[in-house]
Parts: structure tokens; C-alpha cells; sequence
């Protein structure tokens, strides 16, 4: 690669860059890399500069998080009923209206129900099943809170990540790794680093903008969301220690590895996944490029990208301007669907038999895989799809270390849950349904199962 001080813009076909142009790439995308991807530890706890930011900000407004967040969730009902009833003449060149606030029947209905379940939990008030400790009180007070400020930071600096070369640069780089073994670009294994270091809603967060601007197909959009979107290490070993196995935190670990990645080779090869459509999003039509041309090498390729990807970012209050509309589209469009969809499922794992009549086939499975207490342990398998944490408060009070760890391992290999990545996928434009996602679930389970008890029993029990 030639750097060349007089080279424009355009020179960059003849791999020849400025300074600038170099720095313009490197500078905010190391930036985005130690916000993102680079783990450290904190109160021994494993985080990412991101995960900082955001704990800290939670730990020093955390008591009024409920509160504040009642408050949009109303403002989010009530913009959104009032532009129904409000001529479109008066707001059609608003863009931050039409894109917040006007949204279909169904829409409204959920924010609407989200922002009166919020109110009711914060109050006490009403049916004591909507607002009790084990439902709404964990939609508001421990999963909005986290979300709310993880989705602020993640938001606003997400674009040094997307806007200027890295993913492109990745991208060219890990193609010949990513596209033979999962079918997809190099630039995903970015959306993986993510989701592993910092949350999966980031990850899942990642994904969308990247279907939306072109980047995936919508069969690759859904793979990387429903395959990629890894719970973080940090969470991982919350469920460790919650199940009393955090002595062997690196056994867990590598287990849910190698569970995840086989998981992630074989699901999308199998409907629904397999028959997803290999177009791309209709309003921007396909604009990745990570096909080495003949005559240029994997890096210097990866650069050009990087370089002309960088080149059109035109200042930085674009780029902020930019950030503050995800954030607001989140926490008006999101988080009200959280509240109401979370509160729902939790609502129907916690206070009806449906999650432990769909365990009863596991019973004779898990007898089948050895593990021990079967029938305990077997509503764990399937209640994961309400939220991701029940697995664990199911399986903590079993006394077989060998079925805690496996459940452990499930919890965090299955992925799909309604009180928050679930929701998140719903509300985006990637093309998957409720039902489709049940069924992926239920495939990540059938898959992965059998392998982790297998480790367990070969390796650690």
C-alpha cells in the first residue's frame, strides 16, 4: 500500500491515500475497537469500555431510571395516538415525527399497554400479577434500566463502529472464514465480537443497521440475529454464579463455545432460516463489496473499503445528529414494547402451566442424556423463551451439578427470548416472525442439548 499526500478522494481505486484519509479511518475505528470489542476487567468483573460507561450511569441515576423511563413510554403512546388523529399534512416533512411517531394500529396498542403496565408497576396499582416481583418489577426496574443506558452509549458511538471503514475492513479480511463455514459475510464477525464482549441487544442493535444500510441479505440479517447474537461474558458469568458453578467458569464457557458454533453451522441450513430470501433491503438495494478484485491482496483491498467508506462521513454532527435519532427511536419506539411484551411473557411463564406442559417432552430426553432430576430440570429447557434469567432461577435449586451446569450452558446457547431479543427482532425490518423464532429456538435447543450434556459427562463430570 502507497500513501501519497496529494491523492484525493477518489485516487483510493489506485490504492494510493492521504495521511488524512488513513487517519480518518484508523483513529475512529480503534476508537470504536477499545469501546466495543476490547474486554477489561472491572471489580473483577470482564466488561468492555461501553459496559463501563453505561454501568456508570445507571449506578449514579439508577433510582430514578423507572421513573424517567414511565415517563417516555408515555410520551411515546401518547405522540403516537395523537399523530393518528392529527392531519399528515401537518407533520408529513417532520421526519423525526413520521419516523417516531407514525406507526400502524398494532403498534400504538403495544406502546399503549406498555406505558399503563409501566405506570403500574412503578405505582402498585392494578392486577398485582402485571406489577408483582417476578413480572413487571423485572421488566422496569432490571431490564429497562440496563437497556436504556446501554442502548444511549451504544447509539451514539455505534457509528465509529459502521461509518467510517471498520466493518468494511473486517469484512474483506475474514470473508474466506465466515462465508463456507456460516454462509455469511466477513463483516458479522464483528456483529459476534460485539454481542460477546458488550450484550446481544447490541449485537442484535448492530445487525439491523447493517440490514437497513444494505450490508445483509435478509437471510444473512436473520442468521447473524438469531445466531451471532451471543449472550456477553460478563453475563455469562452472572449465570455461573447464580447456578453455583462459577468454579468452573472456563469448562462453562468453552462448553457454550463450542454448543454456540455448532449451533451456528447447522441452524442455518435448516428452515426457516435456510429459506430466507438472498435479497437485500428494498430501499437501499445491496451496497456491501467484499469480493477481492483480481490483482489486489486481502489487506490492501480491506483498506480501500475501509478508506472510501470513511470518506463519506461528511463531519462529525452528522454523525451525531445520527446517533441521537437511534437513541430516541429506541427508547420511544423499543423500550415500550419491552415493557408490554416482556411483562407478557413473564407473566405466562411465572403464572400459568403453558411453559411446563411444553417441558413434558424433555423429560424422557434429558432421562435419555443421563442428567439427573429430569423433571425439575426440564421446564428450564423451554422457559428460556420468555427471558433468558428463568432458566437459571429454575435451575438453581437443583441439587445435580451436572444438570445446574447443563441448564446453564442451554440458558445462554438458545438465544431467543421474548423479554428482550425477541422483541428487538419483531420491531426491526429483518424479516422473521414470532412463530419463525419459536422454532429456532426450540432447533438451538434440540441441537445443542444433547452436545452439552455429552461435554459434561466426557470432560468435567
Amino acid at each position: 500500500m502507497e500513501i501519497d499526500e496529494s491523492a484525493t478522494a477518489s485516487d483510493s481505486t489506485n490504492g494510493k491515500y492521504t495521511t488524512k484519509q488513513l487517519l480518518k479511518f484508523l483513529i475512529p475505528s480503534l476508537i470504536g475497537v477499545l469501546l466495543f470489542l476490547v474486554p477489561i476487567s472491572v471489580n473483577d468483573t470482564v466488561t468492555i469500555g461501553l459496559g463501563v460507561m453505561a454501568d456508570g450511569l445507571q449506578a449514579a441515576i439508577g433510582p430514578y431510571i423507572p421513573a424517567f423511563m414511565t415517563a417516555v413510554l408515555w410520551v411515546s403512546a401518547l405522540g403516537s395516538i395523537i399523530t393518528r388523529f392529527v392531519p399528515e399534512k401537518l407533520y408529513k416533512d417532520n421526519i423525526f415525527i413520521v419516523a417516531i411517531f407514525d406507526v400502524g394500529t398494532f403498534w400504538i396498542t403495544l406502546r399503549v399497554i406498555g406505558a399503563a403496565f409501566a405506570a403500574m408497576t412503578l405505582w402498585s396499582i392494578g392486577p398485582e400479577v402485571i406489577w408483582s416481583e417476578v413480572t413487571g418489577v423485572v421488566v422496569l426496574y432490571d431490564l429497562v434500566p440496563v437497556l436504556m443506558v446501554w442502548f444511549l452509549f451504544a447509539s451514539l458511538f455505534m457509528p465509529l463502529l459502521l461509518e467510517f471503514g471498520l466493518m468494511d475492513f473486517i469484512g474483506a479480511m475474514v470473508r474466506k472464514v465466515m462465508n463456507p463455514l456460516f454462509q455469511l459475510p466477513g463483516r458479522s464477525s464483528v456483529d459476534a465480537m460485539a454481542s460477546w464482549m458488550g450484550s446481544g441487544t447490541v449485537g442484535v442493535l448492530l445487525t439491523t443497521q447493517q440490514y437497513e444500510q444494505g450490508y445483509y441479505t435478509k437471510k444473512e440479517a436473520s442468521i447473524i440475529a438469531t445466531n451471532f447474537s451471543i449472550a456477553s461474558i460478563a453475563f455469562s458469568l452472572v449465570i455461573a454464579r447464580f447456578l453455583s458453578i462459577d468454579d468452573m467458569f472456563i469448562q462453562f464457557y468453552a462448553t457454550v463455545v463450542v454448543c454456540g458454533i455448532v449451533a451456528a453451522i447447522v441452524i442455518p441450513r435448516i428452515p426457516p432460516l435456510s429459506g430466507k430470501k438472498t435479497t437485500y433491503h428494498g430501499p437501499v438495494g445491496r451496497q456491501i463489496q467484499e469480493d477481492v478484485p483480481e490483482g489486489w491482496s486481502t489487506f490492501r483491498w480491506g483498506v480501500d473499503r475501509a478508506i472510501k467508506k470513511a470518506d463519506q462521513v461528511k463531519g462529525a454532527g452528522e454523525v451525531v445528529k445520527k446517533g441521537l435519532f437511534h437513541v430516541a427511536d429506541i427508547w420511544l419506539g423499543l423500550i415500550p414494547l419491552v415493557m408490554a411484551l416482556g411483562t407478557v411473557a413473564l407473566i405466562i411463564a411465572e403464572f400459568t402451566p403453558i411453559f411446563t406442559f411444553l417441558s413434558y417432552p424433555f423429560i424422557p430426553i434429558l432421562n435419555l442424556l443421563q442428567l439427573p432430576e429430569a423433571e425439575a430440570a426440564a421446564p428450564a429447557m423451554i422457559v428460556g423463551f420468555a427471558d433468558m434469567f428463568l432458566p437459571a432461577v429454575i435451575g438453581s435449586g437443583i441439587e445435580a451439578e451436572i444438570t445446574r451446569f447443563v441448564i446453564g450452558v442451554m440458558a445462554l446457547t438458545q438465544l431467543i427470548y421474548m423479554s428482550e431479543i425477541g422483541v428487538l427482532l419483531i420491531k426491526s425490518n429483518i424479516p422473521i416472525n414470532l412463530f419463525e423464532l419459536f422454532i429456532i429456538f426450540l432447533q438451538r435447543t434440540v441441537v445443542t442439548l444433547p452436545l452439552a450434556a455429552l461435554i459434561a459427562h466426557l470432560f468435567f463430570f
